[in-house]
């Protein structure tokens, strides 16, 4: 660290204690008052400049740091900026311990508060796709493992703990979960998301929100965990060709059917303290200037009461990117009426507000909404109360035991079993004495892991071979693999028993996208490089071979679905993952988890998620087998099941009235497992084109060899509502199926009819 970068130390910044005058009897400061009432009367102290100050959030980044003897130095850039307040700092301390952090985040609060005039407290904002995105944290899998392992308390309990460790860390938001309905896997963010189906979706992103805010149920405080903002609001996962920052051509039915749900379930049930819009545009209006989007639909008819925050740098880029709006002034403008309240990272944005203000007065309404939303998140957090980390209770919480084991947990219900030929896995000891570990996505930590679980008596030989790529971290290239590496590993599988191949793709594969600084979308979805040729080669020596699947975007796997014998489908798992992977291939558990994305064949069949309208399902391609490779909800396990008849209460509903679904699922294999029963609905019959099924229901249940357990599902109203021809909610009579059973292709049918008058008004 240098004295000309970083001029203001902690000790010279703090010899300037403001005086806190008599603001303790100042109604905001009044934790008994309601908080509308507190954000009224600060709101009516507040100079212009501090209340734009409110509306932004810069990234520590710009020149906060801790030093080897723990002291906080700032840049003067970050000084400058700290001038009038602020609403947040994205991820500072990010790169230090969960106490160090602690100590650096109180610090920079105490720094913040005292220099204001009304010690107004800043948010400190994180991210949290697996884990608290910041060093010394618990690391889970990615919310796609989540979405797969289809248990929505078990997704509540982790994400508690990741509100839980953000807190005493010292932060106060994250840019998470993502709810984002993801069916294109061109698209490098898809295992930041859920998946393809809405009620999925929703019902994890419900869990992801209540457990990150640790229960808070839009009334009192939370000041044990964290604020969610959800993202991206809305369509973001829609783009064109899987392309980031690509167009978004969504129809208004799909929009608000498909979706929606998820954005409506965090705010509606969730109570959500943010909501982050999308990058792109819906249907040419851009979502950071779309006040139909933002106010009508997410304030007006939805009552969300938290605050809206760009993405990176979009309220600029609408003149500089999106060009719908003549200069960045004009940006900012039509951002701000829209709805949008905070300006994250850019300093060409809202930094005008202050000036174009004074001049046009009638902007003030929009700025203290604006603010008044901002100020009512810290509020709900109790930061005007108690800004501070509890140091003392940092090494006793984050990365607890229960914290390490819940990661383990997760792990293990999300992996796929997604084809085991003769029961080959879980592996027999005593039957394959010398395995070999091959392959790209081979871990360091594998070998070990597997030595443990598969005990004396079985010999390991491990290779990597050859990385997928080059690992840059920007732009990535494929790495040209010479024969004499495959050749090798090849020769070390015939002198194995059994070859287990670690294949898929990995974060450099599948990532986020940026302008210039770097690519993760692709136009295949193909495995890269030889994978395909490493397996049929190991496959050619005519012995077993069993694929761990890694990765980060669904893959088209055709040649090794084929050749493998046996696939766990892993997709990005936890710190642990190599150590669950070794005990489930040797039996310590059984695979439970169930696709959350459909598997097509090729490039060619995107769009391809399960619940397309029926008449898309009419006609097949030339010179194509039909179908996917693998469907929506597919998982196997090494037990069997057998599922009863599905019995239905009745034949026939009205829209005041309800019916029960239930199926006897049965154990019948030598495994204690677990198995998720799905429930889909179909329209036989819609004013408009209906989907060819959607997920309704689902149930995780665990079995004893021999069990049977019966699950019952109720059959609501509010199930059969969508968009109608009016473009209203409407709840049609008529004929409907009900299918129960393990995936969306494997399941058993009843039907019932719904009664009453045509376009029957949902409720």
């Amino acid at each position: 660290m240098t004295v000309d970068r970083f001029k203001w130390v902690l000790g010279v910044c703090m010899i300037m204690p403001l005086a806190i005058l008599a603001k303790e009897s100042l109604p905001y400061r009044d934790a008994k008052l309601p908080v509308d009432q507190r954000v009224e009367d600060l709101l009516s102290r507040m100079t212009l400049e501090e209340k734009v100050a409110q509306m932004r959030i810069f990234h520590a980044n710009k020149g906060i740091e801790f030093s080897d003897d723990d002291q906080m130095v700032l840049s003067e850039d970050v000084v400058g900026r700290l001038e009038h307040g602020i609403a947040g700092i994205k991820n500072p301390g990010e790169e230090i311990s969960p106490l160090r952090a602690a100590k650096l985040n109180n610090e920079l609060q105490r720094y913040i508060v005292e220099k204001s005039r009304l010690n107004i407290p800043a948010l400190f904002v994180t991210e949290s796709y697996n884990g608290v995105d910041a060093e010394g944290c618990t690391r889970f899998g990615r919310p796609i493992n989540m979405a797969a392992a289809w248990d929505v308390e078990l997704t509540r309990s982790v994400w508690d703990v990741i509100g839980r460790e953000a807190r005493l860390r010292g932060m106060h938001m994250c840019h998470s979960p993502e709810a984002d309905i993801v069916r294109d896997p061109r698209f490098g963010r898809m295992s930041e998301a859920l998946g393809e189906d809405t009620y999925l979706t929703t019902e994890m992103i419900v869990a992801a929100v209540t457990g990150v805010q640790g229960g808070y149920g839009g009334t009192g405080w939370n000041t044990t965990h964290i604020g969610a903002v959800t993202k991206h609001f809305a369509g973001y996962g829609q783009v064109l060709g899987g392309s980031n920052f690509a167009a978004i051509e969504i129809s208004d039915r799909t929009l608000i059917d498909e979706i929606f749900p998820p954005f409506k379930g965090a705010v509606q049930r969730g109570h959500a303290l943010g909501i982050m819009a999308s990058h792109g545009d819906l249907n040419g209006v851009a979502s950071h200037a779309n006040p139909w989007l933002l106010t009508e639909v997410l304030r007006n008819q939805w009552g969300f009461k938290g605050y809206i925050v760009s993405d990176s740098n979009d309220i600029a880029r609408l003149h500089d990117f999106m060009k719908v709006a003549e200069s960045h002034e004009a940006a900012v403008e039509m951002a701000l009426r829209a709805g949008m309240e905070i300006d994250l990272y850019s300093d060409l944005a809202y930094v005008h507000l202050t000036k174009m203000a004074n001049q046009d007065p009638g902007l003030m309404p929009f700025i203290d909404r604006s603010v008044g939303h901002v100020l009512r998140t810290k509020f709900i957090l109790g930061l005007f109360e108690n800004p501070y980390v509890d140091l003392n209770e940092v090494g006793k919480e984050v990365r607890k035991p229960a914290a390490l084991e819940l990661a383990r947990r997760m792990d293990r219900e999300s992996i796929i079993l997604l084809k085991n030929k003769k029961q080959l896995l879980p592996l027999n000891g005593a039957k394959h004495k010398k395995i070999a570990l091959l392959g790209p996505l081979l871990d360091q930590e594998a070998e070990k892991q597997f030595e443990k679980a598969a005990g004396p008596g079985v010999t390991f030989s491990s290779m990597k071979g050859f990385c997928l790529t080059d690992e840059q971290s920007g732009i990535p290239k494929l790495v040209e693999v010479d024969d004499g590496i495959i050749e090798k590993m090849v020769n070390q599988a015939r002198d194995a028993d059994l070859s287990i191949l670690f294949l898929g793709g990995d974060e450099y594969t599948a990532k986020e996208a940026y302008f210039k600084a770097g690519l993760g979308d692709r136009n295949s979805i193909d495995p890269v490089g030889c994978q395909d040729e490493l397996v049929k080669r190991i496959k050619a020596l005519g012995k077993p071979v069993v694929v761990v699947l890694k990765h980060r975007r669904t893959l088209s796997i055709n040649v090794i679905a084929e050749q493998a014998d046996a696939i766990l489908d892993c997709w990005d798992l936890s710190e642990f993952g190599e150590e669950i992977v070794a005990n489930m291939v040797y039996g310590a558990y059984s695979p439970s988890g169930k696709l959350p994305v459909t598997v097509p064949r090729t490039i060619g069949q995107l769009p391809f998620h399960y619940s397309q309208k029926e008449i898309n399902y009419k006609k097949d391609y030339l010179f194509s087998k039909k179908g996917p490779l693998f469907e929506f909800g597919h998982g196997l396990s090494y037990s069997t099941f057998k599922y009863g008849e599905p019995e239905i209460s009745g034949t026939e509903m009205d829209s005041n009235s309800r019916l029960t679904v239930g199926v006897d699922v049965t154990n019948t294999g030598n495994y204690a497992a677990k198995e998720t029963v799905q429930l889909y609905v179909k329209d036989v019959i819609g004013s408009v084109t209906r989907p060819d099924k959607e997920l309704k229901g689902f149930r995780k249940i665990e079995l004893q060899p021999g069990e049977t357990q019966s699950v019952a599902f109720t059959i609501t109203p509010e199930m059969l509502t969508f968009t109608g021809m009016n473009m209203k909610p409407t709840l049609e009579p008529g004929d409907y199926h009900v299918m129960v059973g393990t995936s969306s292709a494997d399941h058993q049918t009843v039907a019932f009819r719904l009664n009453g008058s045509k376009n029957i008004a949902a409720r």
